[in-house]
């Protein structure tokens, strides 16, 4: 479902967070100084990472792509519950990775993360075909309360397999960055070309799952698909085991968010001082070299109650240093914190985003499954319409990076073309005209049923390309800026808030969809999102998400017109 979710992701490709983490050791980097002493990179390992994100992707691709169409073909339930669950399901799957990189990067690196994850992950992939199997054999008698045995099983397994994806996003990306030296010019090079090619096996594994599996899913046995699924992830697991003495690994170097909570701290210690009218009586070290590379971030105007974190009493120095970090901070260490503060209000914007952008993979397909499906004489899956987003995704990649792009450049004159907080602003634009498109397509659909004559699924095709347009413009370029605004210390908690913001917006979007439900239901009423779509009216429910979208749209601009972007002074 969620692309994994591209980098996800989501049941789109996942945006999974790029962080990393220091280490010791003769096969690792070294926390207190030279990389020199670390095993050489091994042009096995990225490869290795390569094959196994496919193979992940296609697992999980299998589980979530059809999901919905499952519960309510064999399972019996209802279209409003079904799209609630699902976009439960999905919200967890993207919470789960914030606990996994805080869990990488404290406690267990990111070798031990994925390799204890991928053991659940597989546990919930068996557990899951277990309980299609078991749903199949009753088929014809799956009512009411019969395959109750079957739907526990099943959610048992989602749930598992949400907390070992959960793992395996979080540290993933991050691990196969740890296979090139910085140090290398040529490591470098192939480095950007990993995160390249690692966003197209999502995208492959997403396409696989959402042509190949679903077919076989809908025409030949779910069972059989789901079993696909698990093989896939069972290799996954095997590929990563045996490629274990060509990877180099990184200890855990301590929780990021102890930075945060030493400034939180210090400030409310000194919540009676004042700041010094002169900012460079602020505490900040200064020395010529360190063994580790440290940005230094100059003093902003905003939040001044933090800055008494790094304001200097006579009990805090001694022999020139700090006695306690839990009562002096360093002013870029107050600035980490502001900066982190500073993408609180884009982030919170995004959940409203990944709320509405998460219909692809639920009321869309519900839209699609009461469409004439037949071209000719082949049938097509309305789930497999994903596929042609993402399709529609990488050729317009292309097309931005190739043709928009440069133009953006010739145009504004500015060498750079679109910021990226314009980007995402044009992202938010096109998700309105998607719901747009979607509710004015149903509209044509229920005429059309009226009329006693079914729409073709074709008609979708439109609300699916602006989405990926829409897809291109801010959910890439999210991750891109969460990661670029991260102070150096945070990037790995805040490349993971994409994540849980994609989270939070599927839970969002299952209390949408719940209360419009029951609102619109009731006294002999079906409902806006009725189990007989033609007695429905989906096309008001995508009007009411084109009306927030605008809503959030304009809340957007407001913040991006004012946020202050990242500035380095100086190094350490």
């Amino acid at each position: 479902m969620e692309r994994e979710d591209v980098l996800e992701s989501g049941e789109g490709r996942p945006l999974l967070p790029l962080s990393g983490t220091s280490s010791h050791s003769e096969n690792e980097l070294s926390h207190h100084g030279s990389r020199s002493h670390h095993k050489p990179s091994h042009s096995k390992a990225p490869a290795i990472i390569l094959g196994f994100e496919y193979l992940d992707s296609v697992a999980f691709n299998g589980v979530g792509a059809n999901l919905i169409v499952y519960l309510f073909t064999v399972l019996h339930g209802n279209n409003a519950s079904n799209a609630a669950n699902v976009a439960t399901w999905s919200g967890t799957c993207f919470l789960t990775p914030l606990f996994g990189a805080i869990v990488a990067d404290t406690y267990w690196g990111n070798y031990k993360t994925i390799l204890i994850s991928l053991v659940v992950y597989l546990l919930g992939m068996i557990t899951i075909t277990s309980s299609a199997f078991s749903a199949s054999s009753k088929l014809y008698q799956c009512e009411g309360g019969a395959c109750q045995s079957a739907s526990t099983l099943l959610f048992c397994g989602l749930y598992l397999v949400a907390i070992g994806s959960g793992g395996v996003k979080a540290a993933l990306l991050p691990f196969g960055a740890e296979q090139f030296d910085d140090e290398n010019p040529s490591d470098r090079e192939k480095k950007g070309a990993f995160f390249g090619w690692f966003y197209l096996c999502i995208t492959l594994g997403a396409l696989t799952s959402m042509t190949f599996i679903v077919w076989i899913q809908e025409n030949i046995s779910w069972g059989l698909g789901y079993s696909i699924a698990t093989f896939c992830m069972a290799a996954a697991l095997a590929a990563f085991v045996l490629g274990t003495p060509y990877y180099r690994r990184r200890l855990p170097s301590g929780s990021p968010l102890q930075s945060i909570l030493q400034v939180l701290v210090a400030s409310y210690k000194k919540r009676n001082a004042e700041n010094p009218r002169d900012i460079s009586l602020l505490y900040e070290v200064n020395k010529e070299s360190s063994d580790l590379v440290q940005q230094k971030l100059p003093h902003t105007n905003g939040f001044r109650f933090l800055d008494k974190a790094a304001t200097i009493s006579a009990l805090d120095l001694k022999d020139g240093s700090p006695q306690s970090s839990w009562s002096l901070c360093t002013v870029t260490q107050v600035e980490e914190l502001k900066m982190f503060l500073r993408l609180i209000p884009i982030w919170a914007n995004s959940i409203v985003y990944a709320a509405v952008f998460a219909q692809m993979f639920t009321t869309f397909i519900q839209q699609g499954s009461a469409m004439n499906a037949k071209i000719g004489s082949f049938s097509i899956p309305p789930a497999s319409l994903c596929s042609f987003e993402i399709i529609s995704v990488m050729g317009l990649v292309f097309v931005y990076n190739n043709i928009i792009s440069p133009a953006a450049k010739k145009y504004l004159g500015n060498g750079t073309g679109f910021s990226q907080l314009q980007r995402m602003g044009i992202g938010r634009f096109l998700l309105i005209l998607a719901m747009l498109t979607a509710s004015y397509n149903e509209n044509r659909r229920l005429e059309s049923a009226k009329a006693g004559e079914t729409l073709n699924i074709m008609w979708q095709l439109p609300q699916f390309f602006v989405l990926a347009s829409s897809e291109v413009f801010n959910n890439i370029t999210q991750l891109e800026f969460f990661f670029a605004q991260a102070p150096d210390r945070m990037k790995s908690i805040c490349t993971a808030m994409v994540l849980f913001s994609m989270s939070l917006g599927n839970y969002l979007n299952s209390f949408i969809i719940t209360f419009i439900a029951t609102v619109t239901s009731g006294e002999g009423r079906p409902g806006w999102i009725s189990d007989d779509l033609n007695k429905g009216h989906l096309d008001y429910y995508f009007l009411v998400l084109a009306v927030i979208s605008i809503g959030n749209f304009f809340v957007y601009l407001s913040f991006a017109k004012n946020y202050t972007l990242k500035k380095v002074t100086s190094e350490s």
